[in-house]
């Protein structure tokens, strides 16, 4: 990992995200935390670091005078490189010397498909409405056993009968996967 955000250029981050300090602050937090979420969800180790990192190779391009026009969106160009950069590390360091020009073509083509799935996933969760989100994360969250409680308490707070729910994730699960489908075959035309 490259060195740490210095003084100045953390300043810099800042006054990109908001020319109000308190405001800058919390879109910085809130922007960590979702790039946080953003490694979590892809199984990366160390979320946290690699937040920081995406930060850090920023901060870095700001003080070079790079012209950013969305933080955010750049924040997860860079972080999709992390990403790879780090699947694709941790997966040569598994594999034996002669299997490694054979393993990583084959990793890094599952790699990028891998994240252009997650990617979209990401993509199409944001074009539902923000209940429609939480209701199918929080009902696809947990393993079996906790899973089911999990509806139950889903479907009470909700008001609605766990068949009632159980529709209406389903209805949502249907459009997120069409979403999903028409996303990666756009993406994958393009790549």
């Amino acid at each position: 990992m490259a060195a740490g955000l210095t003084a100045d250029t953390f300043s810099q981050l800042l006054l990109r995200l908001n020319s109000d300090g308190v405001r800058a602050g919390d879109e910085y937090e809130e922007l960590r935390r979702k790039l946080i979420r953003f490694f979590e969800w892809r199984n990366a180790p160390f979320p946290e670091e690699h937040a920081d990192e995406v930060f850090n190779r920023l901060a870095r391009r700001l003080a070079e005078g790079v012209t950013v026009q969305n933080v955010a969106t750049y924040c997860y160009e860079i972080a999709r490189l992390v990403l790879l950069e780090t699947l694709k590390g941790s997966d040569s360091r598994r594999a034996s010397l002669e299997d490694v020009s054979v393993a990583v073509a084959e990793t890094d083509d599952q790699a990028v498909q891998k994240e252009i799935r997650l990617t979209c996933l990401d993509d199409c969760l944001q074009t539902l409405p923000e209940n429609g989100r939480e209701l199918i994360v929080e009902y696809y969250r947990d393993d079996r056993r906790d899973r089911i409680e999990r509806r139950k308490g889903l479907a009470a707070r909700l008001g609605l009968q766990r068949e009632a729910l159980a529709n209406r994730a389903q209805r949502l699960r249907d459009k997120l996967e069409r979403c999903v489908t028409q996303c990666v075959a756009k993406k994958l035309r393009y790549e």
